[in-house]
This record gives structure tokens, C-alpha cells and sequence, in this order.
């Protein structure tokens, strides 16, 4: 592996042999306590608790003069040990064509943290670009991320029966070669298996086992069979726990050693207190321990009832940015319209953040992605798994100077920061997003060898993209600006005209768009990455499985304002029946944002658009936000809904909405849009509304204030709870989306 991947990168081909050489410079790569039994051995250390001496621990160092080593030892406590070490030394080779050369005092020394460092790649018709793989893709894949220290790979055998037009190998075929190529380089081998079928079905459920069987029996390697309580999934625990033991049954006899581990996903308190009565209570030997997944109980509070005995390993979802476990803090809407839940995502700030959160309640974490649009997150789980000191930056660099070459690598592990930069803060105000494109177009220009290269692709589609949405941005904005400009000369050109005139505005956005090449240059990177990786960006050019599944290029011209609803309003106010009608329509859409002297509008969910939202905690102390609620996209109509844009951002509940210097002489009310009921207290004190619409999306809710409360000309709104909704799904909860103060 060495070897291949050292002549990838600089054409040197490296003789291998078991004998010592006579001569010359030597790579010695050797594994456990004893002698090697060759001529020299790598160098020993006194102690007991070395890190090399530490299970899938290593050194590597470099013995010699300073300017002519002769010897780089890389000795594994173990044969993992030696891999990992091998990656070790790929990630601190300085490298060019025709050259390698190490650090002339290295020597690392070094042991994981933690014992399960994974990451799912589910060969199914819901991947991105996993389904698009041959099997020897796959290898070179899993050799990658072992050598950023990656020891576990879980596959989706069973889950999604959709035939993805992508596929060479048939799924049982592909179940098997995921198997042997973890054996092949020694990595634990998990399988992720739900049971989305009512249990209760016996003859699903024999079916099932069938399956399970025939599986296990095939794979030559199987480490860890992962059982998700829901998602997907919906039976009780009392149905799942005999399903399981029938299964581990079967799972012992072809594999002895492997273990059954369940999540508890969705349970609501009386099924988790079920399943921890029954671990107590049956001491299961066959249990390897629980998962915690998104939408599981809290992993303190589940470590502390486990017994020490099982382990827990956290199953993190690194692939997704809305709707999803780590939702992009505040993110601007315009993102959430255009890249959507599964672009490319590197977040190592946030990951590292949220891994060194949860790892030490942890064995460790076998990652939920659905392709390679994370791999930055992927390569900061498993270094900080290993080592969780290691800052974020320096991750980075050896990446980058592993994929991209040392002479790009710390400008790239730059660029690749400012990509998540890009997304902190309103899009509008962030001027630095432009400067990150910059960044990647100099390393564009720098490397032009790294062309095909789809992880320096992935970068510079989003250094693009994130610019092209900005411009598009500012630019619809202004326009939509300017229709309602036209709009305020309705009463004197009559509304027709107005509406006309609007609309001639806002068609520019499609007749004179911006930043042409830079939308040319979006398809291009599109196209290559389909050739290079498989990553589906288009249902209809590509074959994404879904539009809600990385199919950015299908939405890389969504509107950013609201000329979609706009237009659809004014073909219902045209068939208003008088002109009065009609001018007091198109006056409330002029003045929807904008309410006048004295009045405040709030989009509560829209990072640029809510001044008055009262924010809480940082990330650094809130990583899950449950002190500083986040706001919710809406995915209606597969993303291309014509609902006015605010509406499909919202929130349940804000932590309120804070005024000052309002007129303490003055009549206010509060207007509300949102879904469902609303509790809203002004100051403490519980209003009650004079209009109260509940079902349709944009009706308003009126409340109007008492004038005793506004005595210091200082308003603080809130929002009770609703606990009536606990039990409804999350779609059919009450939440709001916009927020008037409107001064009478």
C-alpha cells in the first residue's frame, strides 16, 4: 500500500523486500513485541503505558544523520498498528514528482484514543455516489480512510430496495466484497440493518432472519450488526429484543465474536426505561452495547445507566446540514434554498467541536454518511478520534498535503476553512465569501494537475457556488426592492400598470442574470465530479435518487426573492373585482417587510432578517443548540415550493423578541404568521388575540398590547410551550415565521 501510493504521487517506484539491504536508504515496517529477528530492530523506548506499545499504536522515526537517514522505522504494537503507522508516514511525506523526503528528526509516537473509529458507506439507492462504485473503488476509499485512521466501515445490505441505475456489482455482491476487502486490510466490518416492517408480520420477520443469515453466512469478516430502534423503523421494544436474540443466534454461529448493538431512536421515556431494565435485568452476552443516534436519548444520561460492561458508540450524522442531528447554526436561507441537506459540507471546526463533546462518553463512532460530500467531516472524526488534541488546522494540512500535495497544503487547509466560514452569519454581509473564491481560484490556477482530482473539485464547486449564491443574492434582492418601488406608484398609474411593471423587474433575474461564467463554470465542476466520483448534483442530468439528495446544480438557480409567490399573487389580485381591492393588495405586499416609522418586522428563522430575536448560548458551550434554538427549513413541494420565502423558514419556539425605546403614548400591536396556535406573552403577560387563523401557512394572527406595559418603552415577547403537541409528528407542530410590532 505504501509502495502504491507513494508512485501515485511521485512516480518512484520502491523496491520491496524481506531481506535488509545491503545499502541505501530502508523504510523498515514491522509489528509487535518481539524480535524482528533482522539485522537491525526499530528502537526501543523504557516504559510500560507507551503509546507503541498501546493496541493500533505506533512510532514512526527517522534513524541517521540528519541529512542522510538511513533507516525510517514504522513499528505497529500490532499489524493495525503498522497500518496506521504506514498512514502516518503518507501524511507527513513531503512529496513532487520524482521526490519524497520525510522530516529528518521525526518521530512520532502514538495510540487511538478510541477503540472504534468508523464510518458508513451504504451501497443503496439513497447514496449520493456510493452506488456508483465498483468494488475497487470502494478499496481505494476504505484504504483512505484508514490511513487517516479509520478502523470500522459499516454497509447497508438490506435497506432501500429502489435499482439505482448506477450500480456495476449486484447489492449481495457488492455485501460481500465490502466484507473481504476489511479483511484484506484488517478493519472491522458493520452491517446497519433496521427492520422497517411491523415485526408482528411473522412471515416478514422469517423472511428477514433469512436474509440476515444468508448474509452472514457470505461474508468472510462481520464485526458489528447495528440494530436502529427507529429511523427507519417503528416497533416497540418489547418486539425488537426477541427479534435480536433470534438474530444473534444466527449471527454467532457463522461469526462467534461478533456483537449486536441497538439504538434507541424515536423511543419515547417508558421504552427507554424498558430496554435499560431489560439490559440490567439480562446481562445479554451477544449485546455489544447502544448507538446513539439522532433523535436518541442524550448519550450522558445513556452512558450513565449502561452498564460499564456494554459500550456505547455514537452515531454521528456528519453528511447533512438542515432538517438532520447538526443542522448549520443560523444558517442564511439562501443557502438552505440552493444546497439544500446534502452538499458539500466541510464543517472541521464544528465536527471537532462536537466530537471532543461526546467522544469521552464514548467507544468511539461509526458516522452516518450517504457519500463522499463529507469527506472533510469523515477525516475529522477519525484523526480526532485518534488524537483529540489535534487542532482542526493541522487535521487539514495532512490532508491536504496528502490528496492535494504539500505545495498547496496549508493554502488549501485555509481555503477549506473559509468554506465553513462562508456559511456563518447573513450571506448578504459576508464579504469574505467572495475572498474564499478568490483563495481557490489562485490554488486553480496554482494546480492545474489537481483538475481531476474530485476532493479538490468538491472544494472549488463550493467556493463557486457559495459566491455565485451571494451575487444572485444581493442582485434578486435589489430587484424585488425595486418591484416594490413600482408598487408604491400603483394609486396614480392604476394596478395594473404596477403589476405590469413589477414583474418586468423581476423577470431580470432570468433575461440579465449575474455572474454568468461563474454559473457555467457551477455546471462544468458538476459534470466532473459525475465523471470522477460518481456524485450525483442532478435528477435529471445525473440520476440523483432524490432532489433532497445532493442535487445542488437542480437548484443553483432557485430564486432568492420572492418572485415565485410575487407572481402567483398578482395573478389573484388581477381578478379582484375592483381597482380599491386591488391597490390595498398590492400596498400590503409593499409594505410587507417594510410596515412604516414606528413598526418593526422580524423573519424570525433568517439570520439577516431577525434584529429583534433574542439569540442564546454559542456553539462553543451549546453544540446541540438547546439553548439557542435553530431555525427550521421547510422542504415542500421537493424544494421548489412558490410559498413566499419566509414562510418555509420558521421556528418553535425563539427564545423570544426584544424592543426599546418603543412610545409609551402609543397603540401597538403584535402580528404573527407561522402554523398552528400561538401563546404569546408581551412582558410576562398573556395575550389574547383578536384574529387567531391556526391551519394555512402565511395567515396572520393578531394581538394587540395593553398600554400599561409599555411604560418603560421596552417590549420582551415570548412564547409559551405547547406540551398538547408532544406527541404530534414535527410537521403538525404550531411554529412561527415572521413577527410584527406594528404601531397603530
Amino acid at each position: 500500500m505504501l509502495v502504491e501510493e507513494v508512485k501515485k504521487r511521485t512516480g518512484l517506484n520502491w523496491p520491496i523486500t524481506t531481506e535488509w539491504p545491503q545499502r541505501g536508504v530502508v523504510i523498515a515496517i514491522s509489528s509487535g513485541a518481539g524480535d524482528t529477528g533482522r539485522r537491525k530492530s526499530p528502537p526501543r523506548r523504557d516504559g510500560a503505558n507507551l503509546p507503541e506499545l498501546r493496541p493500533e499504536g505506533f512510532r514512526l522515526i527517522v534513524e541517521g544523520q540528519a541529512t542522510q537517514p538511513t533507516v525510517v522505522w514504522i513499528h505497529g504494537a500490532d499489524s493495525r498498528g503498522a497500518l496506521f503507522g504506514v498512514g502516518q508516514f503518507l501524511r507527513s511525506l513531503n512529496w513532487a514528482k520524482g521526490s519524497a523526503s520525510l522530516p529528518p528528526n521525526l518521530d512520532i509516537a502514538t495510540a487511538p484514543v478510541q477503540p472504534i473509529r468508523g464510518h458508513q458507506l451504504g451501497y443503496r439507492a439513497t447514496a449520493n455516489s456510493y452506488d456508483g462504485w465498483d468494488d475497487k473503488q470502494f478499496e481505494q476509499y476504505i484504504r483512505e480512510l484508514a490511513l487517516f485512521g479509520a478502523n470500522s466501515i459499516e454497509g447497508i445490505p438490506f435497506q432501500d430496495e429502489r435499482k439505482s441505475p448506477h450500480m456495476p456489482l449486484p447489492r449481495d455482491v457488492m455485501n460481500r466484497r465490502l466484507s473481504e476487502i476489511c479483511a484484506r486490510y484488517e478493519m472491522d466490518y458493520w452491517i446497519w440493518t433496521p427492520a422497517d416492517f411491523d415485526l408482528k408480520d411473522t412471515a416478514k420477520r422469517k423472511e428477514y432472519l433469512a436474509k440476515h443469515e444468508a448474509l452472514f453466512r457470505d461474508c468472510p469478516r462481520l464485526d458489528g450488526v447495528f440494530f436502529p430502534g427507529g429511523d427507519p423503523g417503528d416497533n416497540a421494544p418489547e418486539l425488537v429484543v426477541p427479534y435480536l436474540e433470534d438474530l444473534s443466534r444466527l449471527l454467532t454461529s457463522h461469526h462467534p465474536h461478533a456483537k449486536i448493538w441497538l439504538s434507541m431512536q424515536g423511543f419515547e421515556k417508558p421504552q427507554v426505561d424498558f430496554v435499560h431494565t431489560w439490559i440490567n435485568g439480562k446481562m445479554p452476552d451477544w449485546l455489544g452495547g447502544l448507538v446513539a443516534g439522532p433523535s436518541s436519548p442524550p448519550i450522558p444520561e445513556t452512558r450513565a445507566r449502561l452498564p460499564q460492561r456494554y459500550g456505547l458508540r455514537d452515531y454521528p450524522d456528519i453528511t447533512h446540514t438542515v432538517r438532520c442531528q447538526f443542522e448549520v447554526t443560523w444558517w442564511d436561507p439562501a443557502f438552505a434554498f440552493t444546497l439544500g441537506r446534502e452538499c458539500a459540507n466541510p464543517r472541521p471546526v464544528f465536527y471537532k467541536l462536537v466530537q471532543n463533546w461526546f467522544g469521552p462518553y464514548t467507544r468511539g463512532f461509526i458516522s452516518y454518511s450517504d457519500g463522499v460530500h463529507d469527506d472533510v467531516n469523515k477525516t475529522v472524526w477519525s484523526m480526532s478520534g485518534w488524537d483529540a488534541g489535534l487542532e482542526a488546522r493541522e487535521i487539514l494540512i495532512q490532508y491536504s498535503r496528502f490528496f492535494f500535495g504539500p505545495a498547496v497544503a496549508e493554502s488549501a487547509a485555509d481555503g477549506i476553512l473559509a468554506l465553513e466560514k462562508n456559511w456563518e452569519g447573513p450571506l448578504a454581509g459576508n464579504g469574505s465569501v467572495d475572498g474564499t473564491l478568490a483563495l481557490w481560484q489562485r490554488l486553480e490556477h496554482k494546480a492545474p494537475e489537481l483538475r481531476g482530482n474530485w476532493r479538490w473539485q468538491l472544494c472549488l464547486l463550493r467556493a463557486y457556488y457559495d459566491a455565485y449564491t451571494r451575487h444572485r443574492q444581493l442582485y434578486e434582492s435589489e430587484l424585488e426592492h425595486e418591484a416594490n418601488g413600482v408598487l408604491a406608484a400603483a394609486p396614480k398609474s392604476g394596478a395594473e400598470a404596477a403589476v405590469d411593471a413589477a414583474l418586468a423587474v423581476l423577470q431580470r433575474a432570468v433575461t440579465q442574470p449575474v455572474e454568468k461564467e461563474w454559473r457555467a463554470r457551477i455546471g462544468q465542476l458538476c459534470a466532473e465530479l459525475f465523471k470522477s466520483i460518481k456524485l450525483q448534483t442532478s435528477v435529471p442530468l445525473y440520476q440523483a435518487s432524490g432532489h433532497e439528495r445532493g442535487a445542488v446544480l437542480d437548484f443553483v438557480d432557485h430564486p432568492l426573492n420572492n418572485r415565485w409567490w410575487l407572481e402567483d399573487e398578482f395573478a389573484r389580485i388581477r381578478k379582484l373585482a375592483n381597482e380599491a381591492d386591488k391597490l390595498q393588495g398590492l400596498e400590503l405586499i409593499r409594505t410587507w417587510e417594510t410596515p412604516g416609522a414606528g413598526s418593526f418586522y422580524d423573519e424570525v428563522g433568517n439570520v439577516a432578517k431577525s434584529p429583534h430575536v433574542i439569540r442564546g448560548e454559542g456553539l462553543n458551550t451549546d453544540p446541540m443548540m438547546e439553548k439557542n434554538p435553530n431555525p427550521g427549513f421547510w422542504w415542500w413541494e421537493e424544494g421548489s415550493s412558490r410559498k413566499r420565502l419566509s414562510w418555509q423558514t420558521s421556528m418553535d419556539w425563539p427564545l423570544g423578541l426584544a424592543y426599546h425605546q418603543l412610545d409609551p403614548n402609543a397603540s401597538y400591536r403584535v402580528r404573527l404568521t407561522g402554523y398552528g396556535q400561538a401563546k404569546l406573552r408581551a412582558n410576562g403577560q398573556l395575550l389574547t388575540p383578536t384574529r387567531d387563523a391556526r391551519h394555512d401557512i402565511g395567515e396572520f394572527k393578531e394581538f394587540p398590547l395593553p398600554a400599561n406595559l409599555l411604560k418603560d418603552g421596552k417590549l420582551v415577547l415570548t412564547f409559551d410551550p405547547l406540551p398538547d403537541e408532544a406527541r404530534l409528528n414535527w410537521r403538525q407542530q404550531s411554529r412561527v415565521s415572521e413577527v410584527w410590532l406594528l404601531k397603530e
